[in-house]
């Protein structure tokens, strides 16, 4: 039976999409660039935000820290609460909470944003810890923000550790300690996207998290 279990944020607990997709829109329209279909930005959701901006349009490094800039201009006012729990959420935290063991958040979001959310949604009293990038940008990569968050446990065997997620960085972040991952279908990563990271168990709603731990 797994101990303690690493949830992602967006995507994972939360449906955020239309709040980052709008807050990425902005930045780079203040770039000059119009995005006709929002859809077209669900990659950016996951992933750290600099590094989607580079790859995705190709800016150099100090043009995707002021589109960061930009984006966070709409995302700190706006978007972050354009964002929704997914269903089952609440009560899964709580289920585990009960079974008497440990939640921690390990996240691509800065703390800040991240713990703000939580509160929002009354869900923050679930965690035991906050594992995220700082507000200037330290933790940046997924490896990063596991590699803090079992600091913070205190955690060397991480055999009865699972980091539950809906996107690729999240797998391949488990699979860089050797730590089962369990891959949510809900969010917005494709089954083919995490069957090709190595997902230990794809999942489709909460329920199956549950049966899983």
């Amino acid at each position: 039976m797994y101990q303690t279990i690493l949830f992602d944020l967006d995507g994972t607990l939360t449906d955020s999409g239309k709040g980052i997709t709008n807050a990425v829109s902005y930045a780079l329209a203040k770039a000059g660039i119009q995005v006709e279909d929002k859809s077209t930005l669900f990659p950016f959701i996951g992933p750290p935000l600099k590094d989607s901006f580079k790859e995705f349009y190709h800016f150099t490094e100090e043009q995707a820290s002021q589109r960061v800039r930009d984006y966070r201009e709409y995302y700190n006012v706006k978007g972050l609460f354009e964002n929704e729990v997914y269903p089952g959420i609440e009560k899964l935290l709580s289920d585990i909470k009960k079974s008497g063991r440990r939640i921690g958040l390990a996240t691509s979001k800065p703390d800040k944003l991240s713990i703000q959310i939580l509160d929002h949604f009354h869900l923050l009293p679930y965690f035991d810890i906050i594992s995220a990038p700082t507000m200037d940008e330290k933790r940046n990569t997924k490896i990063e923000v596991i590699e803090y968050a079992l600091e913070q446990f205190g955690i060397t065997d991480v055999s009865d550790v699972v980091m539950v997620g809906d996107r690729k960085f999240d797998i391949l972040g488990a699979k860089h300690f050797g730590m089962d991952s369990i891959g949510v279908l809900y969010g917005y990563g494709s089954r083919e996207e995490l069957t090709e990271a190595g997902a230990t168990y794809l999942v489709e709603n909460t329920e199956g998290i549950w049966s899983v731990l």
